[in-house]
């Protein structure tokens, strides 16, 4: 149980840190942009890009679950544990990537909607 712990630490630690200070990889078309203007839509549009909540605790909450079963169905208790902590680890991984992918989404469209040719 006691590396069960470990991978809760593991995994508030992610959630909490996941998409601290990333910068938005936007293209835009320059030509005829003010771009003071534009850095600080960017600006705009990422704070709003933080009301996309988080799914990397879902995550790891689905990826334990699962991983403990398959753990449990071919293993003992041990395995059970180990199988609940790759699962956990897995799940934070694609729950932060989906969160960084709904973020970036938001940022381009948020840019879209102020009058900007986002490119990519």
């Amino acid at each position: 149980m006691k590396g069960i712990g470990y991978v809760i630490l593991l995994v508030s630690l992610v959630a909490a840190t996941g998409c601290a200070g990333r910068r938005a990889d936007v293209v835009i078309d320059p030509a005829g942009v003010d771009m003071v203007r534009y850095r600080q839509d960017v600006a705009e549009c990422q704070e709003i890009s933080k009301q996309v909540r988080g799914k990397a605790v879902g995550g790891a909450v689905g990826g334990a679950v699962v991983g403990g079963a398959v753990g449990g169905i071919v293993g003992n208790s041990d395995t059970a544990g180990k199988g609940a902590g790759v699962g956990a680890v897995t799940g934070v991984a694609r729950g932060a990537a989906a969160t960084r992918q709904e973020r970036q989404l938001v940022i381009k469209n948020c840019l879209r909607n102020r009058g900007y040719k986002v490119l990519n």
